[in-house]
Parts: structure tokens; sequence; C-alpha cells
């Protein structure tokens, strides 16, 4: 397929068109990013007894792939802006793809961390990365709606995966799964074909740096340290709402994954049955799915949308407080109860954790800001799966794990709420103190200007006295003074 033609005078997004089919591509790719380490849980214990590994050993595999995957997100930045959306979003696919059907044969768990966790991991940031990228470059009245589309992946693939995935392992083993996974993840590269380069104006910088590399080497070179510089952008941990920002994101993703990865296994223990266990991750993909844009709405509204930051530290702590309630279930109704809720609330935090970020650093310092963030949260990522499992594998019950995670959770929505507004009350003082010098600054030069206007008078009067004086000199006889 031909690239999209592009007006030449200016560039504006289509907002419609091929777009939609870019949308649907978009869709799939970042549906398959979400979910896939999401359900890799339901085939741990397999996993477990034939590789005779500990519940922590096993739960590091989806941490070190959402590592990976948020790890990667710079690199993936990068090769876009370098080679586009389509060819990023095709190698994501194959790579992980082909590192799920290796997987398959392996006889150790140090096979499986580096096939599905580090390879796989950086093929799924490929996908994620090139798909939200490409749709800015399609949209632009009608972006949110496309996003909106876009992200619903996550949540649809979860749902409609889960299942598939519960059948699988039944009919064909966890190495049998594995395979099957990975010939449905290479429709990502169906999904990247999709999506066709727009060309940019020929006057636009972009195609300048496109014609850069047949005239000299070092341009491209310069260009490409830029923008990584720009991507990790330190500067950013001087602005104080950035700092507290990150350190509530990073609480909430120490305890948000393990209890997803862990939540058939905890169902199962309690005397659930196996389909029944794995119905628990499309019941939370489904609410999820709902929530996410009735989130989006309700955030946008005049009422919450000043008090966003606030809203988002309630949905973390709400978050926190549905892990610490889940030991108390015994039953597969209140386990569902437990999942609905856990859906709820983790769809609220991810409706909102990107557009939080965005109202703190403006769309200009955006890029920059998450670029730090998710390589920052690599290690709460790669840390929180295992050290729930540890706990189960030292204690032998899953409750300290939803503890733990509901604690750290809580502690983070609350460490939000409390230095928001610190943040804004030493904003409002700040804000005073500028304005209080400014107005000292404005009088100062109103003094200077009306000291300079009142010279300027004063010289305006002088100067007519002196030519009076010239003038009867001019008149007074030579010999007057001699007379006297």
């Amino acid at each position: 397929m031909s690239p999209t033609p592009a007006d030449g005078s200016a560039f504006k997004p289509l907002d419609g068109g091929w777009g939609w089919m870019v949308v649907i591509g978009a869709h799939v790719s970042v549906g398959f990013a979400y979910s896939i380490p999401k359900i890799l849980s339901i085939f741990f214990r397999d996993i477990q007894a034939h590789l005779g590994s500990s519940f922590s050993e096993v739960a590091l595999i989806s941490s070190i792939m959402l590592a990976a995957m948020y790890g990667c997100g710079p690199i993936s930045s990068v090769l876009v802006n370098r080679f586009g959306s389509r060819l990023v979003v095709i190698t994501g696919g194959l790579m992980c793809g082909i590192s799920m059907a290796i997987a398959s044969f392996a006889d150790s768990i140090i096979y499986l961390y580096l096939c599905i966790g580090i390879v796989g991991g950086c093929g799924l940031s490929f996908n994620l990365n090139a798909s939200l990228t490409i749709i800015s470059k399609y949209f632009l009245a009608k972006r949110p709606l496309a996003n909106g589309l876009v992200m619903a992946g996550s949540p649809v693939f979860v749902s409609v995966l889960a299942p598939v995935s519960q059948y699988l392992l039944t009919n064909f083993g966890w190495r049998g799964s594995l395979l099957v996974l990975g010939g449905m993840i290479l429709n990502c590269c169906v999904a990247g074909a999709l999506m066709r380069p727009v060309i940019m104006p020929r006057s636009s910088p972009q195609t300048a740096l496109e014609k850069q590399p047949n005239n000299s080497n070092t341009q491209p070179k310069i260009s490409r340290i830029k923008t990584l510089m720009t991507l990790l952008d330190f500067s950013l941990f001087k602005d104080r709402g950035f700092v507290i920002y990150l350190i509530g994101s990073m609480l909430f993703i120490l305890g948000a994954y393990a209890p997803i990865v862990f939540l058939s296994t905890y169902a199962i223990s309690q005397g659930i049955e196996e389909y029944s266990a794995a119905y628990l991750l499309t019941i939370m993909g489904f609410v999820d799915m709902l929530v996410r844009p009735g989130t989006g709405l309700v955030a946008n509204t005049k009422l919450i949308r000043p008090r966003i930051q606030y809203f988002f530290s309630l949905a973390i702590a709400f978050n926190g407080l549905c892990h610490l309630l889940c030991p108390l279930t015994k039953s597969y109704i209140s386990i569902v109860v437990y999942t609905v809720l856990f859906g709820t609330s983790f769809g609220m935090t991810f409706a909102l954790i990107f557009e939080c970020l965005m109202d703190l650093m403006g769309s200009q310092r955006f890029p920059s800001a998450v670029g730090l963030v998710t390589m920052i949260e690599c290690i709460p990522m790669l840390v929180g799966p295992p050290t729930a499992g540890l706990l189960v594998d030292i204690s032998g019950d899953y409750k300290y794990l939803f503890l733990m995670c509901g604690s750290v959770i809580l502690m983070g929505g609350v460490f939000l709420f409390i230095m928001n507004i610190y943040s804004y009350h030493m904003g409002k003082k700040e804000k005073t103190a500028r304005d209080k010098v400014q107005n000292q600054n404005t009088v100062e030069n109103q003094d200077l200007m009306e000291m300079k206007q009142t010279t300027e008078v004063e010289m305006e009067q002088t100067e007519p006295e002196a030519e009076e004086i010239e003038t009867r000199g001019d008149q007074c006889p030579e010999n007057a003074v001699t007379l006297m």
C-alpha cells in the first residue's frame, strides 16, 4: 500500500478515512501488549509443576515482560521516529510471536525469562508505543475517540484471551498453549501492515530530516541524540509536581499487577473450579472495558477537571482498599464481587494515570515525562509480583499477598492526596510571592518612568532660559563693561 498523501501547504490530520483502519490495527496491537502479561498467570501452576519452580520464580516471568515493555519505551520511540510505526509494529509482532513459540520448548525457568520476559517484552513495547504514536498523525479533532477505541483493546483482549487460554491449557498443556498464543500474536504483523505512514509536507522539519542523510552524516546523528535527550530530560526532577506523581505512581505499580497475576490461582486455592477461576479475568476485563471511557467522561466535567489529581489519588486509594478486603472472600460470589471492584478501581486508575501526567507537565514536556516515568517504573514492576510470590512461598497463604499489595497501593493514594494538597498550597504561596515581586518591579518601573519624564520636562524648561540668556548677551554693546 502506498503512503497516504498529505496536503503540501500544511499538515492536517485526516480525522477519518484510512485512519479508522489504523485504529483497528492499533486496537489489536495494544490489546495484545496489555493482555499477554496478565493471561500468562493462567499457566503458572502448570509451569511451576513441570519445572519445579517456586511461586516467586514463576511470577518473575510476567514481571520481566512488563518491565521490558515499559523499559524499552524510549528505544521504541526513537525507532518509530526513524523507521515509522508500520515497520516497528511488524517487528514487535514477530519478536513476541516467535519468542512465545520458542518458549514452548523451555526446560528451565531462565529460558522463559529470556524468551518471554526480555524478547517478548521488547516486542510488546514496540507494538504499544508505535500504535499510540501513529494515532496522533491520523487524528486531531477526533483523537479522544480514536484513543479511547485503541485503549479499549486491553480489557477486550483480556476478556477474550482468558477463557481461550484456559481451554488451550486443558487440551494442549502449557507448552502447546504458548505455541498457539505465539501464532495468535503474529496477527500484530497484520495490524502493523494497516498502519500506512502519512507523508509530511515538504516544508515540515520531519521531511527536512529525512533528506539530510543524503547530504550529511553528522546531522542525523545529532538529531537522534537530541531526540534521545528529549526523551530523557532529567531536569524534570526539579519539578515538585512531577516528583510527587512519580513516587505515588511507583507505589501503585509496585502492588498493581501481583493481584492480577495471582487472581486465578487464588480462586483455585479457595476450591473454585479452573474454568470458573479463569473467567474471573474475563469479568475483570469486561468491567475495566466499561469503566475506562466512563472515567474519562467524568474526569472531563467542570467539577472534576480542575481537581483531577485528587480524583486520581482517590482512585488509587480505592484500589488499595479492594485488595485489603480480598482475604475476607471465601465463596465464588464474594470473589466475583471483589473482581468487579478490582476491575472498577483498576480501570479508573489507568484511565487517569497518563492524563494526570499530561495535566502536570503539559503537552510539550509530556513525551519526556512519560519516557522517564515508564523507565523508572520498571523497578517496582520487576519487584512487585516476585515479592508477592515470595510471601506465598513463605506463608503458604495468599492473604498476605493481597494485604501487602493493598497496603502499598493505599499508601501511594494517601501520599498523592496529601502531597497534592501541599503542592497546591506551595504553588499558591509561590504565585503570591511572584505577583508581589512583579508588582514591586512594576512600581519601580513606574517611578523610573516618572523620574525620567520629570527630568525631560526640566530639560525642556532650562533650554529656553539658556537661549534667552544667550540672546541677551548678543544684544549688549561690546563696550558696556568698559563704561561701567
